[in-house]
């Protein structure tokens, strides 16, 4: 057994040893309520103060979570967090109509490219002509 080998074998709880890898840490989630009052407790310290660091330390936060939450709080926006933000019917419809929009403009864009050859092949098969018409006019003349 290699070292790669005894590195993935893990211990479980009960015991024994399996060579099964953990599964990823599930992100965490914080309720309305929870944030409320994190905010109410963090603001309640003197500013400066270590008992701010200690709040902070004890429930494994950040300072990033409370000034995220408390522009969430100014807006009114203080929902519960799920990592991913909710999307209304408004936002669906926008992000369904964005990516029509995409579709439509690559089309265009293509469909421009097109007619452009198709342009530029009549133009030749134009010039083509005329200058067979020359040619035949030409023998024309000559042979009388």
């Amino acid at each position: 057994m290699t070292l790669a080998d005894q590195a993935a074998m893990t211990e479980r709880q009960d015991g024994r040893v399996t060579d099964e890898q953990p599964s990823r840490p599930k992100r965490r989630t914080f309720t309305a309520a929870y944030k409320a009052r994190i905010l109410a407790a963090y603001d309640a310290l003197p500013e400066g103060s270590p008992e701010r660091g200690a709040l902070m330390r004890k429930e494994r936060l950040y300072h990033s979570h409370i000034e995220h939450w408390r522009k969430q709080q100014e807006n009114g926006t203080l929902t519960a967090s799920t990592g991913k933000p909710k999307k209304d019917a408004a936002a669906d419809d926008l992000a369904r109509l964005r990516a029509e929009n995409k579709k439509l403009k690559a089309a265009n864009q293509k469909l421009a490219g097109e007619l452009g050859k198709t342009k530029t092949a009549l133009d030749i098969a134009g010039k083509a002509f005329a200058l067979l018409q020359d040619i035949s006019s030409s023998a024309d003349s000559d042979a009388n």
